[in-house]
């Protein structure tokens, strides 16, 4: 093989590579919008203040539908109230690792976002926490096992999803701020 005839082949083939970059580049233009579609994620941010159950806070990213639950343990003033698995609803309580009581918060957000950006959310809202001890029967025995305080509540409402905040004040005073961003 010639030196001439391998110029020329490789001009070939780079003439070849040439023609068949722009049709690469021919592609489907994008097109960028500021707006998420509507079963996309949101930033859901929950803020709790209660006198009674403390305060707790988190962030986290669900989709219209979706169900979230959020479950904060907290030591209570005075610190855990000691309990046995004797007293009555122990299998209920909230322990700690040494089986004493501590205070719950849970909260259930499911939110479907409508066509507007509104959401629709419907909120649970469940806390536990121990008022010093009651002296209880069981079997014969007495015991002295925590007296439990327990709110519940299930509220319905609706909010932007734009940065906005939403508070609710329940029935026992507890303050639930929810920010939702997509």
């Amino acid at each position: 093989m010639s030196f001439s005839f391998k110029l020329s082949a490789v001009s070939v083939v780079a003439s070849l590579a040439c023609a068949f970059v722009p049709a690469a580049h021919a592609a489907t233009p994008i097109t960028v919008t500021n707006k998420a579609a509507l079963d996309g994620p949101i930033r859901y941010t929950v803020r709790v203040t209660s006198k009674q159950f403390g305060n707790s806070q988190e962030t986290r990213t669900i989709r219209s539908g979706e169900t979230d639950d959020f479950t904060w343990k907290t030591v209570p003033p005075g610190g855990p109230v000691p309990a046995t698995d004797a007293c009555p609803d122990y299998a209920s309580l909230p322990v700690d690792e040494n089986g004493a009581m501590i205070r719950q918060t849970q909260i259930r957000l499911a939110p479907v976002v409508a066509s507007d950006g509104t959401a629709t959310v419907q909120l649970s809202f469940q806390a536990q926490t121990p008022h010093g001890v009651k002296t209880v029967t069981n079997g014969g025995k007495t015991l002295k096992c925590p007296n439990d305080v327990r709110v519940s509540q299930i509220v319905r409402f609706t909010m932007p999803v734009n940065g906005t905040t939403k508070t609710l004040t329940l029935n026992d005073g507890t303050e639930v701020a929810i920010t939702a961003k997509r």
